[in-house]
């Protein structure tokens, strides 16, 4: 469950950028302890649980001041309390629509996703546009969406920020095919998207 907590953060430091100007780095522990999630957390649970906990307690703490340990831990009530990021609430992105709603909510900031990565190929991913078609729509990792592109061909992609260290795929990254006229996008890339909002 902790990649879905350094990937909402991501989401969050880009949209405090965003807004403020100003890059911070947030709280992911702050999230380990405080937030409990139900046991879908892959189906979204823990992303509603975990904005509703930052939008109730009126922002998040700073890394610096309520730094990463690697492990569960009883919430540090007095740490907790000192949100950098301020009045952040949350949107779904609608799922109804293909990729198009995503599409748009990536042109404005990331976006926390949820897609299939049981397949070998996105497993053992090392460049390219990503296309596998064994890429079902179990939904069982998370990822941001940190844009987009097209490349000479007219082949779409989306770039997707990945938490398996900068020595999987580019660096830390994969490009996914998009647009394959599917609603739920590659490795249901559409089907469960959420952004914070100010």
């Amino acid at each position: 469950m902790w990649d879905l907590d350094f990937f909402l953060i991501a989401t969050i430091e880009s949209l405090h950028q965003i807004t403020i100007g100003e890059l911070v780095f947030l709280s992911e522990q702050e999230l380990v302890d405080c937030v409990r999630g139900d046991s879908e957390a892959c189906h979204g649970g823990f992303v509603e649980n975990a904005f509703e906990f930052i939008a109730n307690k009126g922002g998040i703490t700073s890394e610096a001041y309520y730094p990463y340990k690697g492990k569960d831990r009883s919430c540090n009530v007095k740490k907790e309390t000192h949100g950098v990021a301020r009045n952040i609430g949350y949107e779904k992105v609608p799922s109804n629509n293909s990729e198009k709603a995503l599409l748009k909510a990536v042109a404005n900031q990331p976006v926390s996703v949820y897609i299939d990565a049981g397949a070998p190929a996105y497993k053992f991913y090392s460049s390219g546009i990503f296309n596998a078609r064994n890429c079902g729509t179990h939904l069982d990792h998370a990822a941001t969406v940190v844009g987009y592109g097209k490349l000479h061909d007219g082949t779409k992609y989306w770039l997707v920020k990945n938490s398996w260290s900068t020595a999987w795929g580019e660096k830390g990254y994969i490009r996914m095919k998009r647009d394959i006229h599917s609603k739920k996008g590659l490795c249901g890339i559409a089907s469960n998207a959420s952004y914070p909002i100010a």
